[in-house]
């Protein structure tokens, strides 16, 4: 007796379960692949001050979040006000990344909303996002002291996921020592 009639009801049965799964993935977590990677090497002027340079050198030796926002961007509009009360605690350094946004339309929805930003890089061209692993604006970074990116948030933030998954991983990774950076 041969099997062979049976192939094509086990490829169909794969099919099914495969696609099964799929319904209960969440499409907000994407993993990163630079997830516990150090940050990219870069180098871009600041939003406010176009001479003035902003690096990766900025998050050694603290813990800091790094958002990635535009001015055009609606998402980036509804959780400004959830930075601007984090960044009026004090407690971490919140550094921004102004992706694909013309200086001036930034800086003039800054002026409107607030600046919650200890500095601020600018990427025009939008290719530092690239190394990013940028999929588009809002995206939020969470960076350890040794400068590893810990936490990636694709999306905009809300209350929940600030104070159930950003806030608990900033306390714990303030908790690690910090290794001393070898050049």
């Amino acid at each position: 007796m041969t099997y062979r009639h049976l192939i094509p009801l086990g490829l169909f049965l794969l099919l099914v379960i495969l696609f099964g799964r799929g319904l209960f993935l969440n499409p907000r977590e994407i993993p990163s692949a630079l997830i516990d990677k150090p940050v990219p090497t870069f180098d871009l002027p600041t939003l406010r001050d176009p001479e003035k340079r902003f690096t990766n050198e900025i998050f050694d030796g603290k813990v800091s979040l790094y958002n990635v926002f535009a001015s055009w961007c609606t998402a980036c509009r509804d959780e400004h006000p959830l930075w601007m009360e984090f960044a009026r605690e004090g407690e971490y350094p919140l550094y921004g990344f102004n992706y694909k946004d013309k200086r001036e339309d930034a800086l003039e929805w800054l002026a409107e909303l607030g600046d919650p930003y200890v500095e601020i890089a600018h990427d025009f061209p939008g290719l530092s996002g690239i190394n990013w692993g940028v999929y588009g604006v809002p995206e939020t970074f969470v960076i350890d002291k040794q400068g590893n990116i810990r936490y990636k948030q694709i999306g905009p933030i809300n209350r929940e996921i600030l104070e159930q998954k950003i806030r608990p991983l900033l306390t714990r990774l303030e908790q690690e020592p910090a290794k001393e950076l070898t050049q």
